[in-house]
């Protein structure tokens, strides 16, 4: 008698050509910002769109002589987000946004010092 290792093969049933997929998100597919499930995270969230925002504006601003100060400062207010952020971050994809907007906030206060900084 043969023995068949399947056991979906044994059913009659026939084997899937593809592997499981993700669920598909509405970020895209395979692609989740929340990791862990349904479960949200209202104040991660809350930090990383600040995060985020801060860096861009420091970015933006750091690349003009008279407003080093809004630079400097948004910055500053940037990294110290960011890393409370990640501090509290639960997900990778939430780590990864806290990490690329601190480093935008990081490189506009560094800019923004050497125009001027924060006084």
């Amino acid at each position: 008698m043969a023995h068949s290792f399947g056991s979906s093969q044994s059913q009659g049933q026939v084997p899937s050509p593809l592997p499981s997929l993700a669920p598909m998100s509405p970020y895209g597919p395979g692609l989740q910002r929340h990791s862990d499930g349904v479960k949200s995270h209202p104040l991660q969230d809350s930090l990383a769109a600040v995060t985020v925002i801060l860096g861009a504006i420091a970015v933006a601003t750091c690349m003009f002589r008279g407003l080093h100060l809004v630079a400097s400062w948004t910055g500053l207010a940037g990294i110290l987000t960011a890393a409370v952020g990640q501090y509290i971050s639960v997900t990778t994809a939430e780590r990864f946004l806290f990490v690329c907007a601190g480093v935008a906030a990081a490189a506009g206060l560094g800019i923004g010092l050497a125009h001027g900084g924060l006084y």
